[in-house]
């Protein structure tokens, strides 16, 4: 080995520890160990030079000598160079510590050795003397060797088992899994691990990425979208993935016979078919969606579990069924009970759990006690959990905003908007939130891209909020009327709004609550016979268009069955910002509008956002990669149950 590296002409920039100690003869027979032994402190490399030298007297019966070696670089942090070295006018640059110059001859004179004898001649023939008593060497250290090896200690603990079975706990289980009835809840949840999408949400955002899609591109009117299907998927029956399935997929949606149960086609492409005219496949692996009119929110709807691509199948048993190009696949289906299993061979990264179980769970008393037992490893409560220990929460999609009826005085009047928001104190709305949701101080959730993080729109001080409302007109004797909603809800919406008359009566404005049945206050909403209103609104599929468009447009704020724009403000320059976001198809210059459009909200404050509320799991020690998404359509593929040693569980 070292015969050949000196014959190739290698400096030992990395020697292997073989060739060490070949050459720590000559290391230890180099001029500096007089430096070394004289100066024992001045330089950094004694202390390797003295390790060499240990080694030689090891190894001095065994090697044979070997005559110096003019090292010139053996010290790297030191000024001092091999006083031979550069008597040959050659100095190199230190640096290595092991880098060697050209070859020099070794000194002459010394007896039984010829005038111009090299070092690695002389290696040559040390080695070779070396592989004649190397089997010598090896002999010696066998028998010398202890009889018997000291008893190894007890091995530690090993780490705990993992379990590949997850069981989930979520508050009802679909008895078929069609993930185009419904847009939030559970069957999105499950049908988010069973059938992919085009495009997926990226994690703690709306923001989208590459799934079955690898790219896509839209035409120059923007009325066409072409979608690149990726190679190698399969249907969960081993059949290839293609653009004709995507298509039938799609249309199956809207097509006569299966509007009446898709819920999710209607609202995220503006009805049926909505802004789609039709979906088509170009060729085997590209689908086109052809639009009514340029529609730029398409992208991110697509990303939602209602889209997933799926193929209907004729079971064994003759009635027909859907699977999907997911990681797992539905094996099992039963009362309260719904089970998964991973499928091999996925296109993405393959889960790390090899079997989910979503199981019914009620209430907090039968998830603490499945939980305790092991029989449950995470719950997704409706709301927040009554157990504080392993609970995990992530803002979410669901916005509480205040909605001013502006063509009534005195919220006509863009001052008194403001002087309400700034007597709001978060602080105060927060404690009545409770766990169920947080204060929200932007017109955007968080995980939402495009959101502007800008000034706090709520709270201000008492002497702002006295200037605003004198500026605004504000009389002593009103009292408006705050309706509110009765309806269900993780938020106590009465509560929130007791917390909201209180903040506004400490300073000077009083309101008088009004509770309504959620039918009778929307047709109260509708007719526009309110003040003012304590609502919720979802932001569905993700993309700020079909959450800041039917609250803030002209086109919304028609009174009737079609308002969804409850504050009937009316606003050209919002229109045109909001119009404008929803047909460019430049995701960048989207963002650029609705940054505008939310400092346009901000500065007129047609509504205020209140709180938004919080995405909820319980999960028991052990649950490891258990990623929380704004959307809610968590993410399984990471999830892993740490089983204690020993444990059949």
């Amino acid at each position: 080995m070292l015969e050949s590296d000196m014959e190739a002409g290698r400096n030992f920039e990395n020697p292997s520890r073989l060739g060490l100690l070949f050459l720590s003869n000559s290391f230890i027979a180099h001029p500096f160990s007089r430096v070394c032994a004289a100066r024992p402190r001045a330089l950094a490399s004694c202390s390797k030079y003295r390790r060499l030298e240990k080694r030689k007297s090891r190894l001095a019966a065994y090697l044979p000598s070997v005559e110096s070696l003019n090292l010139q670089d053996f010290f790297p942090h030191g000024p001092l160079r091999a006083r031979s070295a550069c008597s040959f006018g050659h100095c190199p640059a230190l640096g290595s510590k092991f880098r060697t110059a050209l070859p020099v001859p070794l000194p002459v004179g010394t007896a039984g050795r010829r005038s111009g004898f090299h070092v690695y001649t002389y290696l040559r023939i040390s080695m070779r003397v070396l592989l004649v008593r190397l089997p010598v060497i090896l002999l010696t250290l066998v028998l010398a060797w202890p009889a018997s090896a000291p008893a190894q200690p007890p091995s530690a603990p090993g780490p705990p088992s993992i379990r590949r079975e997850v069981r989930v706990g979520v508050p009802g289980v679909p008895a078929a899994l069609d993930p185009a009835a419904a847009l939030e809840g559970t069957i999105p949840l499950i049908a988010r691990q069973v059938f992919d999408t085009l495009v997926a949400y990226r994690d703690g955002t709306t923001d989208v990425e590459p799934a079955l899609a690898t790219r896509w591109s839209v035409s120059r009117d923007g009325l066409t979208w072409s979608f690149t299907l990726r190679d190698g998927v399969r249907f969960h029956d081993g059949t290839p993935l293609t653009a004709a399935e995507v298509a039938v997929s799609f249309t199956r949606q809207f097509r006569p016979e299966g509007a009446g149960t898709a819920v999710v086609w209607p609202a995220l492409f503006r009805g049926t078919p909505g802004v789609v005219r039709d979906v088509r496949a170009a060729d085997t692996r590209t689908v086109q969606i052809l639009l009514v009119q340029p529609y730029a929110p398409l992208v991110t709807v697509l990303a939602h579990p209602g889209l997933g691509v799926v193929k209907i199948v004729t079971g064994s048993d003759g009635t027909a069924r859907l699977i999907g190009t997911g990681a797992y696949r539905v094996v099992d289906v039963s009362s309260g009970r719904l089970a998964l299993e991973a499928v091999p061979g996925y296109w993405g990264s393959p889960p790390k759990s090899e079997r989910l179980v979503f199981l019914e769970v009620d209430d907090d008393d039968q998830a603490e006690a499945e939980l305790d037992a092991r029989t449950l490893d995470v719950w997704f409560p409706p709301g927040p959990p009554r157990r504080t220990e392993g609970a995990l929460s992530l803002p979410g999609l669901r916005v509480g905003y205040l909605a001013f009826e502006t063509e009534k005085v005195p919220f006509s009047r863009r001052k008194v908007r403001q002087a309400l928001a700034a007597a709001l104190d978060p602080v105060v709305i927060g404690v009545a939130l409770e766990r169920a949701a947080v204060p929200l101080q932007s017109f955007l959730p968080p995980g939402m891209w495009a959101r502007r993080e800008g000034s706090p729109v709520l709270g201000g001080s008492r002497r702002a909020v006295k200037t605003l409302l004198a500026e605004g007109g504000w009389s002593e004797g009103l009292r408006p009327t705050l309706l509110v909603p009765s309806e269900a809800s993780p938020v106590n919406l009465a509560k929130v709004a007791e917390a909201i008359r209180a903040a506004l009566a400490a300073q000077g404005i009083h309101l008088a609550l009004r509770l309504e049945p959620p039918d009778a206050a929307r047709a109260i909403l509708q007719r526009g016979d309110h003040d003012l209103a304590l609502l919720e609104a979802p932001v569905t599929g993700g993309d700020p268009h079909l959450f800041l468009f039917p609250l803030s447009t002209s086109e919304a704020a028609v009174k009737g069955p079609r308002a969804l724009n409850f504050s009937f403000y009316r606003n050209p320059q919002l229109d045109g910002l909001l119009i404008r976001a929803s047909q460019l198809t430049f995701r960048s210059e989207r963002q650029r509008l609705y940054q505008r459009a939310q400092v346009l909200l901000a500065q007129e404050l047609p509504w205020l956002p209140i709180y938004v509320r919080l995405n909820w799991a319980l999960t028991r020690e052990g649950v490891r990669g258990l990623r929380l998404q704004p959307t809610g359509f968590h993410h399984f593929d990471t999830v892993t149950i740490e089983a204690p040693q020993g444990s059949g569980r």
